[in-house]
């Protein structure tokens, strides 16, 4: 093979060679890098929860739901099961913004904070509702703290529970705040 014969298909080779690399780009304009954050998810609102965390209002379509039942454990204490829509845990150790129908759920009883919750079961140790009709909520939080809401609304369910200290009593299905599905009611 000549040196004529080998500078032609070497200069087409690096010509094709540069045509593949400027393809490989990011597609960003020159000068601006790529951050890898999608858009935002829904609008924070200036509302906040009794803890300071706002509430991230998003469309009652693309709104997570969460049910809560609440049920007397033979061996002691309540078993909490969350039943979801829309809407799946986080693991540990994620990344601390939104992303839509992600997160975990706060588990409260009486308006206090009990624990935060990974996982659709827990169980709830019968000190912490003694005798008397309690309260126990789950509110979903985005992984960045924020609130999900619907209509200024936190998305939560609420189940009433009677302790009688036998725990013998039939609790009360969840109660979701709003029209039944889990979601805020409308505005």
């Amino acid at each position: 093979m000549s040196w004529t014969r080998g500078l032609p298909g070497g200069l087409a080779l690096c010509a094709l060679l540069l045509v593949a690399a400027a393809g490989c780009g990011s597609g960003e304009a020159p000068g601006k890098r790529e951050t890898g954050a999608p858009s935002p998810v829904g609008k924070i609102l200036d509302d906040t929860d009794e803890n300071g965390r706002h509430y991230r209002e998003i469309d009652k379509k693309q709104a997570p739901e969460v049910d809560t039942e609440v049920t007397p454990d033979p061996a002691g204490g309540w078993d909490v099961r969350l039943d979801l829509h829309r809407f799946r845990f986080s693991g540990t150790g994620g990344g601390a913004k939104a992303v839509a129908g992600r997160g975990l759920a706060y588990l409260f009883v009486d308006g206090g904070l009990v624990t935060r919750l990974r996982t659709s079961a827990y169980h709830l140790p019968a000190g912490l509702v003694p005798h008397g009709t309690h309260h126990v909520t789950a509110r979903l939080y985005a992984d960045d703290g924020t609130v999900w809401a619907v209509h200024g609304k936190p998305v939560e369910s609420t189940a009433d529970v009677t302790a009688s200290g036998t725990e013998t009593a039939t609790p009360s299905a969840g109660t979701p705040a709003g029209t039944g599905t889990g979601a805020a009611p409308p505005g």
